[in-house]
């Protein structure tokens, strides 16, 4: 495979301030830096799925140029394997089947592998083009933070301390008790991350393909006018994106840490913390997870250390990939009943969210109230500070008001009734949440 020239088209891409981002649309098979022979099965797999097919419908499914199959298919009609069935006025007006040779060979490669989706960029490309991108992405600052946090009714120092390991690019552990809006934030962080990223759909690694594109995750950004004309002289295999932030919970495994290998398609699929690259990687629940939370930050150790992962084939071969996803850790627990002192230093930042002060809570209650199309109702707020959280000694987190509000309208829905803000369905709401009788539960006026 010959990656030099691809590397080099990619070495010349536009700066930070140019659209778009991704590399020129290669016009020959040599350009793609990927083998005629895959690039030859992959086409092969295609029609043999679809039949006798137009060359532009063949350009969208694989995401490569008009030029480049072209070349393609003049070897597959050379060496017999396909032919063309049908021919217009124009060069791009033809259709392409397989021949009965070629309908054999492309049955022995769909059984390895049926993958016949768009065509993968070389590693070199995407390492080259990670590294390149990671340099120019620009920095979180003071300014923003103030700006994405305005009116917020945490403490300033918590933005401020999120913000820095943002803007320092190292990890960051949230901690606090549940309902302190630790998740809320994290992902409001992701808001903070400008400018956007280029994602492949797939990589090769010798003669594997490992698909990296998550819809899911890759979601497009909101591009200047100009950039979507430049996008049809971009090459296909890349997509544009807004940097991603991807939320895992207790659910994370192992499992997921590592490519997985899918014998359907035959093909890997990336790992989370490859699919976050250039974003934010947020791991809730720490320490809820089926692995211990100490060896779950030991496996991302090295990683965060030098800048680069090391993945796995099945068959044992192990590549590198550069590391540029910034870790968000969060947990209800307090981190040294979660980590040991050696894994809580490998951590950038460790940030207590905590209760917040009883003005804030109060208009933190009345924004979410218009937020959610309810009216504010001082005497069911006054209730809800005075005596439910003042008696029971719940803190004053900022997960509350949300919380309590939704079962209001869940509770109106199921009688099919306007939902109201007031000391009763307050109450109703706080018992709940936290399994206590009802003091309005008599039928005491509200």
């Amino acid at each position: 495979m010959d990656h030099s020239t691809y590397s080099s088209v990619a070495a010349e891409l536009p700066g930070a301030d140019d659209a778009p981002l991704l590399p020129p649309q290669p016009k020959t098979v040599r350009e793609t830096g990927l083998d005629m022979a895959l690039l030859v099965e992959l086409a092969a797999k295609a029609l043999f799925g679809s039949g006798r097919t137009q060359l532009s419908t063949l350009t969208t499914r694989l995401r490569l140029s008009i030029n480049v199959l072209r070349e393609v298919f003049d070897f597959l009609v050379a060496e017999q394997l396909a032919e063309v069935a049908w021919r217009g006025d124009s060069d791009l007006d033809v259709q392409y089947q397989l021949t009965s040779a070629g309908r054999q060979r492309a049955a022995a490669w769909l059984e390895r592998s049926s993958y016949a989706g768009a065509a993968p960029v070389p590693l070199a490309a995407y390492r080259a083009m990670l590294q390149r991108q990671s340099a120019l992405l620009a920095p979180v600052s003071a300014d923003d933070v103030a700006a994405e946090f305005a009116g917020d009714c945490m403490p300033a120092h918590v933005h401020q301390l999120a913000g820095a390991a943002l803007h320092a690019h190292r990890s960051l552990l949230l901690y606090g008790a549940p309902g302190s809006g630790k998740s809320t934030l994290a992902r409001r962080l992701g808001r903070l991350l400008q400018g956007s990223v280029a994602v492949p759909y797939a990589v090769v690694v010798g003669q594997e393909i490992v698909l990296v594109h998550d819809a899911a995750v890759h979601q497009p950004p909101s591009l200047p006018a100009r950039a979507s004309a430049d996008r049809r002289s971009s090459d296909t295999r890349w997509a544009q994106c807004a940097r991603p932030t991807l939320h895992l919970g207790a659910e994370l495994g192992a499992d997921m840490l590592d490519l997985r290998h899918d014998p359907f398609s035959g093909c890997y699929h990336a790992p989370a913390h490859v699919k976050a690259a250039g974003g934010l990687f947020i791991v809730d629940d720490l320490g809820r997870q089926r692995l211990p939370a100490a060896e779950l930050l030991g496996r991302f150790t090295q990683a965060l250390d030098t800048g680069a992962d090391q993945l796995a084939l099945a068959g044992g071969h192990k590549f590198a990939v550069p590391f540029d996803a910034t870790m968000v850790f969060i947990t209800n627990q307090a981190p040294q009943a979660v980590l040991d002192p050696s894994s809580l230093r490998r951590i950038g930042y460790k940030v207590h969210v905590g209760p917040i002060g009883e003005a804030a809570y109060r208009a933190l209650f009345r924004q979410q109230c218009h937020h959610m199309g309810l009216a504010p109702d001082e005497a069911a707020l006054t209730y809800l500070v005075g005596e439910l959280h003042r008696a029971s000694g719940q803190p004053l987190l900022a997960g509350f008001p949300h919380a309590i509000l939704a079962r209001i309208r869940e509770f109106a829905a199921f009688l099919g009734e306007p939902a109201a803000v007031t000391p009763a369905s307050v109450d109703q709401a706080w018992s709940s949440m936290f399994a206590l009788a009802p003091a309005h539960a008599g039928g005491r006026a509200a």
